[in-house]
């Protein structure tokens, strides 16, 4: 029997599967069969087609066809069931959520109902209060005015009697007999006459309700509300050095940027953020969240062991992108990670200008001390301040981290020993980490005062105005303090926050020509610039790698010309800005890379002194101005 004349009940074995699914009969061409397949019209096709119009075209046998058709369906198909786990788990995790929202709504509810309830409780005592002190009030002062009501109106009666029967005395006839009443009555007038009675109000009608109410209105129409994000943990992100390695006994840095679903950045606090540093033996490492209120957050943290770590960050209880991280911890620098993270322009980045000031590294002062007591140029870990005495030498006051060693050295300009001062301890004339003042000493490292004693909480940064005021940066009270060398507090401002006035964590202060005093915002990657009086000038930067961004900002210093210099602690560089806050250059330290600098100062000849706290020692690099 002829394929194409098959009839619909046999049974013979020639009708296969092929034919009895897709043996069709050919619309050109009568009484053919399709049995061919054209994968480039992807249609079922005839031997004469496939000779003809589609000759140039990739034909194969239909069946052959089918069975890689089934076989992409199928890897479809499972491709599809492998998605239902994924679906099943996301509903799983969407009704969590949903039912947390409906559960926080209920509690929300109920707190405001409760809160208000406390509110009409609390209004109506103090009613209760007010009713009972207008009462007490009224009742003392009609005491007194009915006390002198009653002694006045008791004078009027006995006057009114003793007069009602003198008169009548007096209309009568004149005997001797009555002579004797007369008398006593004439007695009794001239005590009447002369008695003391109070005249004049012993109290006032004065009875006045104060109810400020207008300022209890406006905090009521904007008392409680709802606070919420758009953030989702699956499209918000972390950067920052801190994400994959740090130094024992080293602040870390991580800035986590919230995103809504669709990716765009959130521009509201309150989101809420976890994190995590695990160690191996599963303890965790001390760590704070800052939240700028603007959809950024930092987590600062320090790690007191080398090792492999976890830094899980969770928003919402979630992973955001990436987490968790692989942390490295060492005892110093990778030189490769510091390469990496120098943001000198030493080596070409897309985007970026080359450095037009040809500085360069002369020499560097110290080197790591391994001991308990560190000799001489030996430092670890130092979170230093470095300055310019008068006579030109170069002032290190270094705080050691993991060592807490306070102490200062003095060096000439050309990196020599000088001298140093300063012992462990609390008492005057000596140094210690954390302390509440600031120690001072003369050029030869004589202590010859202290000041802020019961005010600062962390000093950091300090420098010294062209009045010869000393200004204090306090890291833990983001204040700025401007005291009287005798101490004598002059004037502060700042407080923590991200708004002009605000500080995050700020480290050290730099005064201009104009008397300006410069202030770098560690956690709000900034510098501001104030007057005196603490009104704010200016304000430069922003989180990022970019020209004039910052990745927490420290020391500062000043030029003759008004420029100003910035060391960029996250980013590894220094940055050099004009008066007005424009990006102008880097300083070149790509020949001998920073890793974390923080104070810096200028020397009398023009060099840039920085403190490589990474790298445990201070740099010296040639600035041209």
């Amino acid at each position: 029997m002829e394929a194409g004349h098959l009839s619909p009940d046999s049974s013979n074995e020639e009708c296969t599967v092929l034919e009895a699914l897709s043996g069709l009969a050919c619309h050109t061409h009568t009484g053919k069969v399709t049995e061919l397949y054209c994968s480039g019209c992807e249609v079922c096709v005839c031997e004469v087609c496939a000779l003809g119009e589609h000759a140039d075209h990739p034909t194969g046998p239909l069946l052959a066809a089918l069975g890689t058709h089934r076989d992409g369906l199928q890897e479809r198909l499972t491709a599809a069931q492998n998605r239902l786990p994924q679906i099943s788990e996301a509903l799983v995790s969407l009704r969590e959520i949903l039912q947390q929202l409906t559960n926080q709504r209920a509690l929300i509810e109920e707190d405001i109902h409760v809160s208000f309830e406390e509110l009409h409780k609390t209004l109506d005592v103090r009613k209760s209060v007010l009713l009972m002190e207008l009462e007490v009030t009224y009742g003392l002062k009609q005491k007194v005015l009915q006390a002198q009501l009653d002694t006045l109106l008791h004078g009027q009666g006995g006057i009114v009697d003793t007069c009602t029967q003198t008169e009548k005395a007096l209309s009568g006839e004149a005997r001797a007999a009555s002579l004797q009443a007369e008398r006593g009555l004439g007695e009794r007038l001239r005590d009447l006459a002369s008695q003391g009675l109070p005249f004049q109000a012993e109290e006032n009608d004065q009875l006045d309700l104060l109810m400020e109410t207008e300022g209890l209105r406006k905090s009521i129409h904007k008392l409680g509300t709802i606070i919420t994000t758009s953030a989702v943990a699956s499209q918000s992100e972390a950067s920052g050095v801190g994400l994959e390695q740090c130094i024992v006994g080293l602040p870390a840095c991580v800035t986590i940027m919230t995103r809504d679903k669709a990716g765009g950045p959130c521009r509201s606090g309150n989101a809420i953020l976890s994190a995590e540093v695990c160690t191996p033996d599963g303890s965790v490492a001390d760590g704070e969240i800052l939240d700028y209120k603007n959809g950024t957050y930092d987590f600062v943290y320090t790690v007191n062991k080398e090792g492999e770590f976890s830094l899980a960050l969770r928003l919402y209880d979630q992973h955001i992108k990436g987490s968790p991280f692989r942390l490295r911890v060492t005892r110093s620098p990778d030189p490769e990670g510091a390469k990496r993270r120098g943001k000198s322009p030493g080596s070409k980045k897309k985007g970026r200008k080359e450095n037009p000031i040809e500085d360069d590294l002369i020499f560097r002062i110290g080197e790591r001390g391994r001991s308990v007591h560190l000799n001489k140029g030996e430092f670890t870990n130092l979170q230093g301040c470095v300055g310019i005495l008068q006579c030109g030498r170069i002032l290190i006051v270094c705080v050691c981290v993991c060592l807490s060693l306070p102490h200062g050295q003095i060096f000439s300009n050309e990196g020599e020993f000088h001298s140093r001062f300063g012992v462990r301890g609390r008492s005057p004339g000596q140094l210690q980490r954390p302390t509440g003042w600031v120690s001072i000493f003369s050029s030869e490292g004589k202590y010859k005062a202290k000041l802020g004693s019961g005010r600062l909480m962390g000093p950091k940064g300090v420098s010294v105005d062209q009045n010869g005021h000393v200004i204090v940066v306090d890291n833990k009270a983001c204040t700025v303090f401007i005291f009287q060398p005798t101490g004598k507090l002059v004037s502060k401002f700042g407080s923590r926050g991200n708004g002009d006035k605000q500080f995050a964590g700020p480290h050290f202060a730099a005064v201009n020509n104009n008397n300006e005093i410069i202030v770098t915002d560690f956690h709000n990657h900034s510098v501001k610039v104030f007057t005196p009086e603490g009104e704010l000038l200016l304000k430069f930067g922003s989180n990022g790698e970019g020209n004039g961004q910052f990745n927490a900002p420290t020391g500062v210093a000043v030029d003759v010309n008004g420029n100003i210099i910035v060391a960029d602690w996250g980013n590894s560089r220094i940055q050099v800005f004009d008066g007005s806050g424009s990006f102008l250059s880097y300083i070149n330290t790509s020949a001998d890379p920073l890793y974390g600098p923080q104070g810096l100062a200028l020397t009398s000849d023009g060099h840039v002194v920085v403190a490589d706290s990474g790298n445990h020692c201070f740099k010296v690099y040639r600035y041209l101005q």
